[in-house]
């Protein structure tokens, strides 16, 4: 089980030009600023002694689940939030979609071991500015940083930079599946049944009552044509990221 992270301000490819947006979150050092999120203790440490090599690198926080990262994000408006594609509690691709949403100046940078290209797509369609496979060279994260920051998309080396345009407007015209008729909260609860959490459990983590739970469940339920809870468990494993299935409990 991971350590809980901390959202307070702590001591210790290729580039795709579509966006010319002006760079973000540096603070008067010059340094961009960087929050970690992923569900792995030992990944986030990791990542914080390579990139701390960096000069003009400045790891500000750091996030252990979906919702604590969204609630550092708000906190500390990092210029780049380098975010796991699944987390617990709220998945990489629900937290860029809230950031979008909610219009915070952070970058979002996914980290995932998925190359796939319906998972390259889903981040562009949700607001992400790159996309990093786990597997990548630690040469390659920090370029994809600092184009993050630089406000230009970045994606795997594998996605030409000739095809940058053509994958964006790919994922604009992307048909959706069912859970785009969800809701955000709706979404939010369809991840934390398929990671086993009772209606208690997610109305603690959500401030909300178990009795509003029950009737997000309802909702989502009837969007979706589904029976039973059965149903449901089955449809958010199928349209979840995979490693969310690691966090069902057993």
């Amino acid at each position: 089980m991971s350590m809980a992270a901390s959202c307070s301000r702590s001591t210790m490819g290729r580039a795709m030009t579509s966006n010319d947006a002006a760079p973000i979150g540096k603070k008067s050092t010059g340094k961009i600023t960087i929050l970690l999120a992923d569900d792995h203790r030992v990944v986030r440490q990791g990542l914080r002694v390579l990139l701390e090599k960096e000069p003009d690198f400045d790891i500000v926080g750091e996030a252990s689940n979906g919702l604590e990262a969204l609630r550092c994000i708000e906190k500390l408006r990092p210029a780049v939030a380098i975010v796991d594609l699944a987390m617990p509690q709220l998945n990489g691709l629900e937290v860029t979609r809230e950031i979008t949403h909610r219009r915070l100046p952070s970058r979002v940078l996914l980290l995932s071991a998925h190359s796939n290209e319906q998972y390259v797509l889903n981040a562009l369609k949700n607001g992400a500015f790159g996309y990093v496979l786990k597997s990548s060279a630690v040469d390659e994260l920090v370029r994809a940083i600092r184009h993050v920051h630089l406000g230009m998309r970045y994606l795997p080396p594998a996605y030409s930079e000739a095809a940058v345009d053509a994958y964006l407007e790919k994922a604009e015209k992307s048909a959706g599946n069912g859970s785009d008729l969800l809701t955000r909260r709706e979404r939010q609860i369809l991840q934390m049944v398929a990671e086993g959490s009772s209606n208690a459990e997610i109305g603690s983590r959500l401030f909300i009552s178990t009795r509003t739970v029950e009737v997000h469940r309802f909702n989502l339920m009837r969007k979706l044509s589904l029976h039973n809870s059965a149903e449901l468990i089955r449809y958010a494993l199928e349209h979840l990221p995979p490693e969310t299935e690691s966090t069902r409990k057993t």
